[in-house]
C-alpha cells in the first residue's frame, strides 16, 4: 500500500466511523432548555470535538489492521490466482 493509497484508505474509515459515532450521547432539549432559533431537533450538547478525536482514533486502530492484513499477504491483491 502506498502512502496515498494508505490516505485515502484513512479518509474513507474515518468518514464511515464519524457517521457511526455521531449518534452517542445524542439527546433533544427538553422544555426550556432550547434557544430561540435553535431547530427542535437539535441537540443539547453535540460534543462534536469528543466525537471527532474518538473518531480520529478508532480510524486509525482500524487503518493499522486493514493495514497489517495487506502487509501480510493474508488477503492478496495483486491478481495471483
Amino acid at each position: 500500500m502506498t502512502w496515498v493509497e494508505g490516505v485515502v484508505v484513512y479518509v474513507l474509515i474515518w468518514w464511515v466511523t464519524i457517521f457511526a459515532v455521531l449518534p452517542w450521547g445524542v439527546r433533544p432539549p427538553g422544555t426550556g432548555e432550547a434557544v430561540p432559533g435553535q431547530a427542535p431537533g437539535a441537540p443539547v450538547r453535540p460534543r462534536l470535538w469528543l466525537k471527532a478525536g474518538v473518531t480520529t482514533v478508532a480510524a486509525a486502530v482500524i487503518w493499522l489492521i486493514i493495514w497489517a492484513i495487506i502487509r501480510s499477504d493474508l488477503i492478496s491483491f495483486r491478481g495471483e490466482i
